[in-house]
């Protein structure tokens, strides 16, 4: 043991045990030197937070020397464990990253900085600020993954302390805590860590459900005790007599894997209990599949029950055997099957293989399988400007149910269950799931929203011009496939936007005898510096996106003395009115037609300004046009091209006698004259007739009226009209 006579600065109980104890159980694996600078952090952070008290009662400085313990024992670096000491001290004290780099070093420095939440910056709530923190944490998390384990250390420990927090808090971090932290425990391969986290959250989000739980949990133990024992006697007498060294272990289940199946598979307490579970540990591989045959033929075992996860490895690297067998009396016996080596990396997943240094591991271990879930992260966090948005879909790819399928040449891909085609293709490269348009499953065609299944062989069909559809992102699970398409669509509003607010700034400035051509350029250099903005083209997106008013950019930037047009407030509210803007329905997505009112070629319509998404046409008649009566500013004078060259979206309802076969003659009373039907909704109205709600596509007004004289003309039609009317 090294002498360390330093005085702790902070005094407490028993200064010995917080942190001699702890450099003596280093000594195992660290060098004394290394031992010493991890003596020196500690010294540091207990001088940072000296004053500082726990809600606990305790002095401050427990929390970091425990994290630091949690984090020895899956035997990390020096480095981490003086990252961990210090990991609270950007956060909660006045020591900034730049002193840590000095006292240290940059490596430590970025650790505790990759930790500590985003304190300096006002946001609009609780959730955007977690939601940012998260995001930042995960991108330090891709450049050193110690990160992450230092954060989950850190919430483990504040777990285990919770109950000395108010109830409405204990709820709020247990939430978040099964929400995120337990599954990227899992998505590393930590299952002591995940469990624990698991099973703290349950009892303190859920405090009466645990204790309930538990208390049935024990009184089940008790009754099946003698059961339990006699399986694990004869497990290990089998074994035994075919000369197979092993560790057989009668595994409890932890209660919230027992309430989550309760709840998800809606099961009764017995229904999940009653399933005894079993770990069979041995040498090797091939004594796995010994074991296997051994136990079934001791036990029967059940019909699709049995899982290869040595062959096919869990996406966090966790390999096992798992079957199920009729023990006696016919109830199920889980049994899994691995090797010491399984064992070690079931418990303690990415840090039982820890290569930081040496990088040099084969793809199918946890430190591999983590840096390619970090690549897909730091691939998602591209398309999302929004870190509430981010954290959410990280949520969803963090461990749902997996389904394993191949490519064409044998790899395996693992996926969220409910994946479909679009999610393999970006999970083989963000390229491929670009210019995707259709697959062949197991040799058959197939469309991009194949829901995939396990053991399917996919074959990705690409076209060199395909690109993204905003369609997929309603059936898309993945955070790489949504963040892609994302990523591709704010790129093609923002062009969208930028040739609209060209055409919108122009026809304001026509009022004024400008254009952006004739447009002097020291007069336009001088608004973009005077509004804060980078270029001409930000500008223009500005205005596209509905972000600025093009009637008062044009009015600022004619603003040389010589006046203007005076603008109207509403359409129909000014007799000089300058030329309206013309739209075609195929601006992109820039023009949004409202749903309200469905506005088709022929109406008379409106524009609204809308941030963030451009221009809401609605027809004028519209009701929710009141609410917009007092914002004149925001209104555009708009009117249809003489040429749209697209079909737009209509709604009628047809009230027919309630007859057999009605639906499928008005139906076919629509295809006739050239429409396609969208949707179509039935409803009875009395026993004597029907209300069908159709949702169409026309060319047009005249398009829509030759339809409603067609259906008027069919015998059992006794109303036609336009919705809303």
């Amino acid at each position: 043991m090294l002498g360390f006579t330093g005085k702790a600065v902070v005094t407490v109980d028993k200064p010995r045990y917080l942190i001699s104890d702890f450099c003596t159980s280093l000594e195992s694996y660290l060098s004394e030197e290394q031992i010493r600078e991890v003596y020196r952090a500690y010294l540091f952070g207990a001088e940072a937070h000296e004053g500082q008290w726990r809600k606990s009662g305790e002095p401050f400085i427990y929390h970091p020397v425990a994290v630091a313990r949690i984090l020895a024992g899956m035997r990390m670096d020096h480095k981490c464990l003086m990252a961990a000491l210090l990991h609270d001290v950007i956060e909660d004290t006045a020591t900034a990253k730049d002193q840590l780099a000095v006292a240290f070093d940059d490596e430590i420095a970025d650790l505790v900085d990759g930790v500590s939440k985003l304190t300096q910056i006002d946001f609009r709530s609780r959730a955007e600020a977690q939601a940012a923190s998260f995001r930042k944490m995960m991108l330090a998390m891709a450049k050193d993954i110690r990160v992450i384990l230092i954060k989950l250390a850190d919430r483990l420990h504040n777990m285990r302390t919770l109950g000395v927090m108010v109830p409405a808090k204990c709820r709020r971090v247990s939430r978040e805590t099964l929400e995120i932290y337990a599954p990227i425990a899992n998505r590393l391969g930590l299952y002591g860590v995940r469990v624990e986290l698991e099973d703290l959250g349950f009892a303190h989000h859920w405090p009466w459900r645990h204790r309930i739980l538990e208390r049935a949990m024990n009184r089940a133990r008790g009754v099946r005790t003698e059961l339990v024992v006699n399986v694990e006697s004869v497990l290990r007498a089998r074994l035994d007599q075919e000369g197979i060294e092993c560790e057989v272990i009668g595994r409890r289940k932890h209660l919230y894997s027992i309430y989550r199946k309760m709840r998800d598979k809606h099961r009764s307490f017995s229904e999940v209990v009653d399933v005894f579970a079993f770990r069979v540990v041995v040498d090797k591989v091939d004594t796995c599949y010994r074991v296997l045959g051994l136990v079934h033929n001791l036990y029967k075992p059940v019909p699709g029950r049995f899982k290869d996860y040595i062959a096919i490895p869990k996406s966090n690297g966790y390999q096992s055997l798992h079957t199920v067998l009729f023990g006696p009396q016919g109830l199920p016996i889980e049994i899994q099957i691995r090797t010491e080596d399984m064992q070690r990396i079931a418990n303690s997943g990415i840090a039982a293989h820890w290569m930081y240094k040496s990088g040099n591991g084969d793809g199918g271990n946890p430190q591999s399988l983590a840096a390619d879930w970090l690549q897909n992260l730091l691939e998602m966090q591209r398309g999302y400007g929004d870190s509430v948005e981010f954290l959410e879909h990280v949520k969803v790819d963090l461990f749902p149910d997996e389904v394993y399928v191949f490519t064409p040449r044998g790899r395996i891909l693992v996926l969220p269950k409910g994946a479909t085609v679009v999610d393999f293709a970006y999970a083989i490269h963000s390229d491929v799931g670009n210019t995707c348009v259709a697959a062949r499953i197991d040799r058959r065609l197939a469309p991009l929203r194949t829901v995939l299944h396990s053991g399917q062989t996919v074959e990705i069909i690409n076209a060199p011009g395909a690109v993204p559809n905003p369609a997929w992102l309603k059936y898309v699970v993945t955070g790489k496939a949504r963040g892609n398409v994302r990523s591709y669509l704010k790129n093609l509003q923002r062009k969208e936007a930028e040739a609209l607010g060209r055409r919108l700034l122009d026809v304001e400035l026509g009022s004024f005898g400008l254009d952006l051509q004739r447009l002097p350029r020291e007069r336009l250099d001088e608004y973009l510096s005077a509004a804060s903005l980078a270029s001409l083209e930000q500008l223009l997106a500005d205005i596209g996106l509905g972000n600025r008013m093009p009637a008062l950019v044009a009015r600022r930037l004619a603003a040389d003395g010589r006046g203007g047009i005076a603008r109207k407030e509403r359409p129909g509210e000014d007799a000089e009115q300058p030329p309206r803007f013309p739209i075609k329905g195929t601006e992109g997505m820039v023009i949004n037609f409202a749903r309200c009112c469905r506005p088709i070629p022929g109406d008379d319509v409106v524009g609204l300004f809308s941030p963030g998404k451009g221009i809401v046409v609605h027809r004028q008649e519209c009701r929710n046009l009141g609410d917009f009566q007092s914002h004149g500013d925001k209104w555009l004078d708009v009117e249809w091209a003489s040429e749209t060259g697209v079909d737009f979206s209509t709604e009628i309802r047809v009230e027919v006698g309630n007859r057999r076969g009605a639906l499928a003659t008005v139906a076919a009373a629509i295809a006739e004259m050239g429409s396609n039907i969208e949707n179509v909704q039935s409803h009875e109205k009395d026993g004597v007739s029907t209300t069908l709600d159709f949702l169409l596509m026309v060319h047009g007004r005249q398009h829509l009226a030759q339809i409603i004289r067609r259906l008027r003309a069919i015998p059992l039609v006794m109303r036609v009209f336009r919705v809303p009317r």
